[in-house]
């Protein structure tokens, strides 16, 4: 196992998508927090530094991508059957990606919410606005929101193992965050609060009324992506690859 996690390492190291995504999603936040900032909003206001911070979330689509590009990607490429006949214990093989890009996703939210801190303090001190880093809102916005890019990863590895096909998956996922999530949201209200990418913001401790607490958001979105990785391993064991 350890030999082809260190390989899953290895191509994310040595091509050329994940750096760019990582890119694309740096730029993303830089751009999101600075928009707070031109908007006006009061950055003597506790909740705005909050809210600044977890706007590192919202590029958690470019980490799904990665995810997805992880099994997707193979089967694109034809190179998913090399792959399980050097190890015909195919859920080896994907247990192997999901912890992988699972770490993947931790350094992607990692640096994202170094960006979005970075910006954060400029800002507060180019208006001379007070900035107090040291409560606990601030510390568990920040690691939810590395959390929630970890399990998004590996949520995407799922999706691209179960669909298979690199273009079906992301349209899948973005049709799923831009649209049908916010349809069913709108339908059910309240239960809307235990969908997959609410109970991810939840995770962050987004400052929004109308979310879930982070501790109860996190264990949702975990139990999500628990589940989405059970499913991956079931569908590639029973998959005729060929």
């Amino acid at each position: 196992m350890h030999t082809l996690i260190s390989n899953e390492l290895l191509k994310l190291r040595t091509s050329r998508a994940p750096w760019i995504l990582l890119a694309a999603q740096l730029l993303l936040v830089l751009a999101a927090v600075s928009g707070i900032v031109i908007s006006g909003e009061d950055l003597r206001n506790a909740a705005t530094t909050r809210l600044m911070l977890a706007h590192a979330g919202p590029s958690f689509i470019f980490v799904l991508v990665l995810g997805i590009t992880a099994v997707a990607g193979e089967y694109r490429d034809g190179t998913i059957s090399d792959t399980f006949l050097a190890t015909p214990r195919r859920s080896r093989v994907i247990l192997a990606k999901l912890i992988a890009y699972g770490g993947a996703g931790l350094v992607f939210g990692l640096l994202s919410t170094l960006s979005a801190l970075g910006v954060t303090v400029f800002s507060h001190a180019v208006a001379g606005a007070p900035l107090d880093l040291a409560t606990t809102d601030v510390w568990t916005t920040m690691a939810g929101t590395v959390a929630f890019m970890a399990l998004t990863c590996i949520i995407g590895v799922a999706i691209g193992s179960i669909f298979t096909n690199i273009g079906a998956s992301i349209g899948v996922a973005l049709a799923w965050t831009a649209l049908i999530e916010t349809t069913m949201y709108s339908l059910l209200g309240d239960l809307g609060r235990w969908l997959p990418v609410l109970s991810g913001f939840a995770l962050q401790n987004v400052p929004q009324p109308k979310i879930l607490p982070q501790l109860t958001g996190g264990l949702v979105f975990a139990a999500y992506a628990l589940v989405f990785a059970v499913a991956a391993l079931t569908v590639t064991t029973r998959r005729d690859v060929s």
